[in-house]
């Protein structure tokens, strides 16, 4: 069988799986969000932190919530790496220094995971499990929390209340995230992945010497980064390590995880709004702007340009030989149209081109499909861009969802698609023109362009994908970078929030003749037209600078 033929039947397995569980999943989540029963567990949950679940919130409220419960986090999870050299199950390793404690105290509860340390050199048992992976599960419980919020904003009317933030965190965490988890861990268990507490230990001779790797509790760790498309790896080499990811099963496996919640969103949505037509309008986006990259980086990373290429099958530099081009070239598409971030290959070995299109991807926004919850409510963000396009070509008010997208709107709405950009532009401006930050790039030239430019896009887009070839363990990077994830996930929900206020207070508008029909094909070409045009227009000349370059000069 052709790598390519292999490649294509993968994408096809793939396919399968996420149309199977889309509608499952999704009535599921809805049923979820809008109950008015507590499980007895989260009763418990309630009465520990001393939250009243059936008080609605009006959105500075729920907003108070969201960014209270983010900086605890942030505060306990720095306190905990900072005290790592004096808990038990630590390895033996000392506590975190403070300035990428902060960075990565910063990356896990912004559901970023960016990782400037090596895991399996730096994290004990108790930072890993008690820190790491909790926030992995609080992370995305908070987005889906945050995307709820924005479609009650459009279900409800004349009512500028939002729901219970904390409400929504435990039912997100304990009956949507801990159950598939617990499957998937399994299942990744069955399949090769590690699960122990087990100590440092040597593993076999090696030439000069044996090598030592320590145990830990990998598998139920990795089923959440990629269901809550987190992408923190348990070890450096992130699910490119076989104790994470073992065999080309549980690689495609953890491709269906990172992608299950965000597509499966869509029908959420459709089914809070009362129009399943509207949720399919928004999967069928975000697929095919999906489907669309994947077969460009394909095309790309299969592209034979010499008789090494001819051999390998592709370019094969810096890719398992175990799940090879077609395979890798899939993951890094999904990670980088996710929030997640995990990598089970280097992107700074990718060809010119395909780099470009990683970084693309998290430059889009990450919604085709998106982070949990993040991937849904940028979607929503740009829909209401692109209604305001349409209503401007036809001289028309616009609508969305029998609302009024006016003045106020349509602010909060281009608040939201300016603030990353400018973090990862402004960043990427200020390490470049500085002395100290420029010391950190192993490669010069437009290469090591793009590895500026693709970490702060990772960073302030909250993936937390890695170009590879920069030294980020530095003071100027842990600072920024940390300071770029803070900013660009929670500068964007305060407006999704208002956005969602906002909405909740209309009196629903009934639809006309002349109103947008935003369930058609016609509208899913406009929103697909939009995003790319704007997100070209905003990023076109730094690419041009980096991927572009060296891609045309290869």
């Amino acid at each position: 069988m052709s790598p390519v033929l292999a490649a294509v039947l993968q994408m096809l397995a793939l396919t399968a799986a996420l149309a199977l569980a889309y509608r499952p999943l999704g009535d599921y989540m809805a049923k979820v969000y809008s109950s008015d029963k507590h499980l007895r567990v989260e009763k418990w949950i309630y009465k520990g932190i001393g939250a009243n679940p059936n008080t609605e919130m009006r959105w500075p409220a729920y907003l108070r919530g969201v960014l209270a419960f983010s900086a605890v986090s942030v505060l306990f999870l720095y306190l905990l790496q900072r005290f790592q050299g004096s808990l038990p199950g630590s390895l033996g390793f000392s506590s975190i220094d403070p300035d990428q404690a902060f960075n990565t105290a910063a990356s896990f509860v912004s559901n970023t995971n960016w990782q400037s340390y090596y895991g399996e050199q730096a994290m004990g048992h108790v930072v890993q499990t008690g820190g790491l992976a909790v926030q992995n599960f609080l992370s995305a419980a908070v987005g889906i929390a945050v995307a709820v919020a924005l479609v009650r904003g459009f279900a409800r009317s004349r009512t500028g209340e939002l729901g219970n933030f904390w409400s929504d965190l435990v039912r997100g965490t304990v009956r949507i995230l801990l159950p598939i988890s617990v499957i998937a861990a399994i299942v990744l268990v069955a399949c090769g992945a590690i699960q122990n507490f087990a100590g440092i230990h040597e593993v076999g001779q090696f030439t000069g010497g044996t090598q030592q790797w320590n145990g830990g509790a990998v598998a139920s760790q990795e089923a959440i980064k990629e269901l809550g498309t987190n992408g923190g790896g348990y070890f450096n080499a992130n699910s490119a390590h076989p104790f994470e990811n073992p065999n080309a099963f549980s690689n495609l496996f953890e491709i269906f995880l990172i992608l299950l919640i965000p597509f499966a969103l869509t029908r959420t949505f459709g089914r809070m709004v009362g129009s399943l037509r509207q949720g399919y309008a928004i999967l069928a986006t975000m697929a095919t702007i999906w489907i669309g990259f994947t077969a460009l980086m394909m095309w790309t990373e299969f592209a034979h340009h010499g008789p090494a290429f001819d051999v390998a099958g592709g370019a094969m530099e810096g890719k398992e030989t175990r799940f090879g081009v077609g395979a890798s070239s899939i993951f890094a598409v999904a990670t980088t149209l996710t929030s997640t971030g995990a990598v089970d290959s280097f992107h700074s070995s990718f060809t010119g081109l395909g780099g470009g299109i990683t970084m693309l991807g998290m430059q889009l926004g990450e919604i085709a499909p998106g982070g949990t919850g993040s991937g849904l409510y940028g979607m929503l963000i740009m829909a209401i861009i692109a209604v305001f396009i349409a209503g401007l070509m036809v001289g028309r008010t616009p609508e969305y969802l029998g609302k009024k997208i006016g003045t106020r709107e349509i602010k909060f709405a281009a608040c939201y698609i300016l603030i990353t950009p400018a973090l990862v532009l402004v960043f990427t401006a200020a390490a470049m023109a500085l002395p100290t930050p420029g010391n950190s790039m192993t490669n010069s030239g437009a290469h090591g362009f793009s590895e500026i430019l693709y970490a702060y896009t990772s960073a302030s887009n909250n993936n937390g994908s890695a170009f590879a070839g920069l030294n980020a363990d530095t003071q100027w990077f842990n600072s920024t970078l940390g300071l770029a994830m803070l900013l660009g996930r929670y500068l964007p929900m305060v407006f999704v929030l208002a956005l969602a206020g906002s909405l909740a207070e209309q009196k629903p508008v009934p639809a006309t003749a002349g109103t947008l029909r935003t369930e058609k094909p016609l509208f899913t070409g406009l929103l697909v037209g939009a995003i790319l045009i704007i997100t070209g227009l905003t990023y076109f000349p730094a690419l041009a600078l980096g991927p572009l370059a060296e891609g045309l000069a290869s």
